[in-house]
Order: C-alpha cells, then structure tokens, then sequence
C-alpha cells in the first residue's frame, strides 16, 4: 500500500496521461508499466555495473550489451523530447519485446506476453513529461514496483464483471508466512493478476530458503517450474509477468487461461500450495464451465466454483490459503453446504481467519475470511481454529490509514503455536471448534455461530426510584417557573 507523497507523484503521472489524450485506464496502466519497468532494469543493470567494477570481474546477466547502452532509462531520459520519442518508439520497444527471449527464452510465457506490447504514447511532449514524473518515484524497496501496480490498478473505475478487486500487499503476506512455502513447493494462482500472491512466495524463499537459489537443480525450479499464474486479462499477464521478472523470477508460468473453463482441465492434482484471492460475486453460464467442477458443486457462482477447482489443482498433501466472503461459510444453498462438506469430511480444514469488513476498502466493502486446508482426500479435520482479526494496521475506511492497532503479527504467533490455542475460551480473539460441532451446525463456518460475547453484569438502579427523582426535579422546574412569573408582573 501506498501512502502520502508517493500516491501523490503516482496521482500526477496518471493526470498527465489523461490530460495528454489517453484516457482508457488500463493502457494508462500498460503504458506506465512499460516505463517502470524500463526504469528498474536500468536501475538492476547499473547495480551490476557497481558489483562488477568492485569486484574487477565482468556483469554477470547484463541487462543489456553494449550496443544496447543507448537504450537504457538512463540514458534516452537525458534526450530533448524528440529524440527521446524515435528512440522510444522506434529501439526501445522493440527491444523490450525482445528481452523476454534473452531472459526465458523463445518459449518463455514472458516472452509471449510481451511480444504485443505497443507503445501508444501520442506525442513527445506528453512522453518526456511522463518519464520526467516517473523518474521521481522511488523504487528502491523491492516491493515498491508491486505496490505501484497495485495502487495504479485500484484507480480502475469499475472492478469488472468477475469481481476481480486487487488484494492489500500485508494480507498477501500473512497468508504467505502461515503457509511458509518451501524450496520442494510448486506454487499456483489460478486468479494471478498482478502475481501478488507468487512474488510475495518468492520472496519469502528467498528469505527463509536462501539455498534454493545456490543449489543448481533447486535454482532451476524456483526460475522455471515453482510459480504458476493464470488469468484471462492480457494486460494482467504482461503486468505480472514484469512483476514476477522485476522480483527476480526469469521464467514463471504466467499464461492465459479462463481457470473454471471446460478446457483447463489438464492441471488436475499438479500443485502443492495454491495462494489465492478469487473472484467474487461473478456468475458463469454451465455450459462455459468445467463438468467436473460442476459434478463438485452444483452452481453458477464462481466463489463456490473456484474452491472445487482448488481442490481439483491440488496433490493429495497439497494445502491452500484463499480468500473467501462470508457467504460461503455460511451460505445455506446446497452448493455452499456440499463445498463445506467437503472441506470438513473429505479433507483437512484447519483455520477460517475472519478479516474486517474494511480490509479491502476503498476498492470494495465485501466482508470476507482467509480458510486454510489441505487436500487429503481422506478426511482429517478434527478441530478447526478460528480467529476474529479485528485490525489489520490501517484504518477500516475509505481512507485507510496507517493506525497502532493491528492483529495480523499476533495471528501469525498464535498460527505456530497452536497446541497452546487447546482450552482457549470461545470469548478470546481465537479458539478452537471441535469437527462434530461444525458438522451438528450443518457446516456453518462463520465465526459468530462459534464465538461467545462475554457480557458483563451491570446493577441498575429501581426504575421506581428513578421516577421519583424525575417527580421531584419537575416540581422544583414548576416552583422556579412560578417564581419567575411572580417577579415579572
């Protein structure tokens, strides 16, 4: 999330854009990315150049050759407008559909994506005030580049027909330390977008798992076969192909692909960890949706559709944290009943994190809960852990800004050490819910069937005495008044 001066410069450059004759919102967005991204590898490219000289050896994975220098953010941003305009349009684009081949080859989805990229800047006055605006906006921080996609992605004036809203970056990364990906994980979204969910994986191996990125065999799967993304928006797969390629991942899976389509039934049983925030409140006609999601659950809506399809991508051992709204824990139709059955009977559900209603504001007001489970096939669920988040560090309106109370670090505590969560009272902030209980409540999940309100005993006073009181101050209002008519006459 992006605040103050930041979402200020952001602001300004998206202005510019609109003022200059662009006007469709996501090729302001596409437009944008292409310079931000053209920016970053400048910025990587001339850190190598640092690392180099200092180590007197010559760049390993260059961003560009020598012949390319003139390519460079760095370089053509010095240029008066009209240079920079040719150079743009007729050296760098071309070289930025290209640079997918050098990195992931002719095959890469990078490559694939970027091979229509088009620069549709009208005029060099409008580029060179552009690229003057970009230049000022920070991008040290690793993430910051997500956080601008995500920011510029919110000013979309509508959240689509699928109901596809963006995900705050600190929810993402909760739901990533619960699930503590592993160097062995081959990690999918079916609903990507930007790829929040796979860059936040990634950098949480990097961290956790830095020999993932030594070992020559374990390199090779975190670049080319750990993060899978699919999406049916183009401009979101260029954007989170960049986005996984600004994070350091040379050649994830990111592909178009309608996920709950009849076509896109080859990936059944494939993944380990599924990350993912689906769309809600969307509809599907049956005969555009997969028959064995449908043999699953009966129904058009694609929340209910897309848990069958996760539990379809999984491997038997396979886990998963996704975003749900409420009704689904608690929705009454036989579709949302059977989806839970199964998750509680058939499989292993382990904890239902209730969100604030707030949390995805100012984007949507949907209430909504993170449901952790594993694929076992089997069964397995025995007590399933609940906890009320009710502060997530920002403020829960429009605004949302930065606020001291925040629960998402006590989750995460509370998450590892759930052998003390045993005994806890259902009036605590998380509690556990024995499996026979779930199933006696017909599968309800939400967190108030399970929660006790402690209500604290107060003494009122006689309501006889009170009227007394009430009795005597109208007499003395009647004798003052009385009093008063006297000195008046």
């Amino acid at each position: 999330m992006i605040t103050g001066d930041l979402k200020t410069k952001v602001d300004r450059v998206w202005n510019t854009f609109w003022t200059g004759g662009i006007s469709n919102p996501l090729e302001v967005i596409e437009q944008m990315t292409y310079l931000l991204f053209l920016r970053r590898l400048d910025e990587l490219h001339t850190a190598q150049e640092k690392r180099a000289a200092f180590m007197k050896r010559p760049i390993e994975d260059p961003k560009f050759t020598p012949e390319q220098d003139h390519l460079r953010w760095s370089r053509f941003r010095e240029l008066d407008p009209d240079t920079m305009y040719l150079t743009v349009s007729d050296a760098v684009f071309p070289f930025l559909r290209e640079y997918g081949r050098q990195v992931g080859g002719e095959d890469s989805t990078y490559s694939a994506h970027m091979k229509d990229a088009r620069f549709t800047i009208p005029n060099a006055g409008l580029l060179a005030t552009v690229v003057d605006l970009v230049d000022q906006l920070p991008m040290a921080d690793r993430d910051t580049n997500g956080d601008l996609y995500e920011y510029l992605l919110s000013k979309l004036a509508s959240s689509g027909v699928n109901g596809q809203f963006r995900t705050p970056r600190h929810i993402i990364d909760l739901m990533v330390r619960m699930t503590a990906p592993t160097p062995a994980d081959e990690i999918c979204d079916p609903a990507c977008g930007t790829a929040g969910f796979l860059v936040a994986a990634s950098e949480f191996i990097r961290e956790e798992h830095p020999q993932a990125l030594v070992d020559a065999q374990q390199r090779e799967h975190f670049h080319r076969s750990m993060f899978h993304g699919y999406d049916f928006d183009s401009t979101m797969l260029r954007i989170g192909s960049m986005n996984m390629l600004l994070h350091g991942v040379e050649s994830p899976d990111i592909r178009y692909r309608d996920s709950l389509s009849e076509g896109a039934a080859g990936d059944s049983e494939k993944y380990t960890l599924i990350l993912a925030n689906p769309p809600f409140t969307g509809s599907l006609d049956y005969d555009s949706t997969a028959a064995d999601l449908q043999r699953v659950v009966k129904t058009k809506k694609t929340e209910l559709l897309f848990m069958a399809l996760f539990l379809r991508l999984l491997k038997p051992g396979g886990r998963a944290a996704v975003i749900v709204p409420d009704g689904v824990l608690f929705g009454s139709t036989k579709a949302h009943k059977e989806i839970r059955r199964l998750l509680v009977e058939e499989h292993l559900l382990e904890a239902v994190v209730k969100l604030p209603s707030g949390v995805f504001k100012p984007y949507a007001g949907v209430s909504t809960a993170v449901l952790f489970f594993t694929k076992t096939g089997t069964g397995g669920t025995e007590d399933v852990w609940f906890y009320d988040v009710r502060a997530d560090g920002f403020s829960l309106d429009d605004k949302r800004n930065p606020v001291g109370e925040n629960d998402l670090s006590d989750v995460l505590q509370r998450w590892q050490n759930r052998a003390e969560e045993v005994g806890l009272a259902r009036t605590e902030q998380s509690f556990l819910v024995p499996k026979q209980e779930i199933v006696d409540n017909s599968y309800d999940l939400s967190l108030n069937r399970y929660k006790e309100i402690e209500v604290e005993e107060v003494e009122h006073r006689d309501p006889l005495e009170i009227i007394a009181e009430l009795e005597q101050l109208d007499d003395e209002i009647r004798a003052g008044l009385a009093e008063l008519k006297e000195m008046l006459q």
